[in-house]
């Protein structure tokens, strides 16, 4: 499955090291991870600080699926509301789930700190605004409910957006503790931080099959058997190596990334921005002074689609950019398509199959999918160590939605 189409912006910015793969096999890993993206690096490096040896495989080379095609915008607000997801799942889980959310916003600081390479990983606030005045209420409403349960925030009305960020919409939040990073650099350099701490890697290595034996997973790969007490699939929008997936859509969106400009506008602090109505647009700057905009979400999971489609919905970007800052004048040099996951509740799948034994799952569905990488690493760390995570029952995978819908990965 192609998980991106177009020319890529990412893999331009840093040359990832050929990594051989380990000259000798465990005789039986504590868990062997497949998938090389975002949430396999993030979960193995999450095992290794808790003394686990651990393999972790891609069939491609790590960080070229999903993560290079990741926008790199980190918030802990979700595509849910607070407000909404209370009403979902109840004021308790929701608070408390939100929680998780910000407090993985600052685990991501502290991961990107420990970093052998600079991935880029720069504290910024967030603008949240109406669309259009029928959602000037949600956004009030949201302002309220954030701000009862402690969450940094503050809300600015017509003429505080105008005059703070020219942009001229109805009201927005202003939420803080959020933070824009290099997707591709910052996986890279978590895969050499959990190499040097004893992880194995293994690139180009496409698991085949799970056969339980005596307690213990065999895992066969292109490259031969593994043995393992456990496996987890940080497998991303990818297609499921083993089972399928219940209460969740692969979608497709498109991003632009601009030429450098030779100074940037007059962007308010360098905030991250994006919008209520659905599919929405979103927005950032960049290091090297560019601006990287998405949106245009489609129902549809296939990125097999021409390079004249993929620039035509670019310059749809470009002009939806503009209704939003009419004055500032870009032009495109990177355009493309990629993969993503919607579950139906807007929260991700992590934790043990309810059926399998030892097979488990990070699949970031939903919301901020790096910041649910990093809570789901957590949790499955603590669940392989026999420890609860408070919000382990709100995202596993057998679980029944606001709507009473069953669901789960099978």
């Amino acid at each position: 499955m192609d998980l991106h189409n177009g020319s890529m912006y990412w893999p331009t910015t840093y040359r990832a090291p050929l990594r051989k793969k380990p000259f000798k096999k465990a005789d039986c890993y504590d868990a062997v991870i497949v998938g090389g993206g975002m949430s396999g690096a993030l979960t193995a490096l999450s095992l290794v600080d808790r003394g686990l040896q651990i393999a972790i495989l891609d069939k491609r080379r790590f960080a070229t699926g999903s993560t290079s095609a990741n926008t790199g915008l980190l918030q802990y607000s979700n595509d849910i509301m607070l407000h909404e997801l209370i009403e979902q799942i109840g004021q308790i889980d929701a608070v408390s789930f939100y929680q998780s959310c910000m407090k993985a916003m600052k685990q991501l600081k502290k991961v990107a700190d420990r970093l052998p390479v600079d991935p880029h990983f720069i504290c910024r606030e967030s603008i949240y605004f109406a669309s259009d005045e029928d959602d000037a209420e949600r956004i009030e409403k949201e302002y309220h409910t954030l701000s009862k349960y402690g969450f940094p925030c503050t809300y600015w009305d017509r003429d505080a957006l105008l005059t703070n960020a020219g942009i001229d919409r109805p009201c927005a939040i202003v939420t803080f503790g959020d933070a824009e990073v290099n997707p591709y650099i910052f996986a890279n350099g978590i895969f050499d931080l959990a190499e040097t701490m004893g992880a194995h890697l293994f690139e180009f290595t496409e698991m085949l099959d799970v056969k339980e034996s005596g307690g213990k997973l065999t895992v066969s790969t292109a490259a031969g058997e593994m043995r393992t007490k456990n496996i987890i699939f940080t497998t991303g929008y990818e297609s499921l190596p083993i089972g399928k997936r219940i209460g969740a859509d692969i979608n497709r969106s498109y991003v632009i990334v601009t030429e450098p400009l030779n100074e940037l506008p007059a962007w308010y602090k360098d905030a991250l921005i994006w919008e209520t109505k659905r599919p929405y647009l979103y927005m950032r700057t960049t290091a090297d002074k560019r601006i990287i905009i998405g949106g245009l979400d489609e129902n549809s999971g296939d990125v097999e689609i021409s390079e004249e489609l993929i620039w035509q919905r670019g310059n749809e970007l470009r002009r939806n950019f503009n209704e939003v800052f009419p004055h500032l004048d870009i032009e495109i040099e990177y355009a493309y398509c990629a993969t993503f996951g919607e579950s139906i509740d807007n929260l991700p799948f992590i934790g043990e199959h309810p059926t399998k034994k030892n097979h488990f799952y990070l699949l970031g569905y939903g919301g901020n999918g790096t910041v649910y990488s990093i809570l789901g690493a957590e949790i499955l760390a603590d669940q392989l160590c026999g420890i609860e995570h408070p919000a382990s029952h709100i995202v596993q995978l057998a679980r029944i939605d606001g709507t009473g819908q069953n669901k789960m990965i099978l």
